[in-house]
């Protein structure tokens, strides 16, 4: 495990997570493939909201679990609370600074099918 810090485009939120990028995953859901997000989920104890509170905005939809949290001001989305592990906040790896995507290997997630796919082998657990 290493430690990695992270935050939105205009510097407003930044955070720290203590996580291995073994387990990144990418996900074919509307929002996910949308916002470009890359999945790294950790328990809330890896995760440090370091500042930036006061920025955050939380979109909800669906089944409202999911707490989809962005910049206010430059919407940039680096972390949220997922459905599928509302007790874990789920970091965009995209967010992190000076992580090299080419060299992840980035698992796939069927979101579009989410009921039928998390009965499945999930690529985070």
């Amino acid at each position: 495990m290493e430690t990695y810090e992270g935050g939105c485009h205009c510097g407003r939120v930044r955070f720290r997570v203590t996580a291995s990028l073994d387990r990144v995953t990418y996900c074919n859901c509307s929002i996910c493939t949308k916002k470009g997000f890359l999945h790294l989920i950790v328990a809330l104890a890896q995760f440090e909201l370091i500042h930036g509170k006061e920025a955050l905005t939380t979109y909800r939809f669906n089944t409202g679990v999911a707490q989809h949290t962005f910049c206010s001001t430059c919407g940039i989305h680096p972390f949220y609370v997922p459905r599928s592990d509302p007790d874990k906040i789920d970091v965009n790896v995209r967010c992190l600074d000076g992580v090299d995507l080419a060299a992840l290997t980035i698992a796939e997630f069927d979101g579009k099918n989410w009921e039928h796919a998390m009965t499945g082998r999930v690529p985070w657990r």
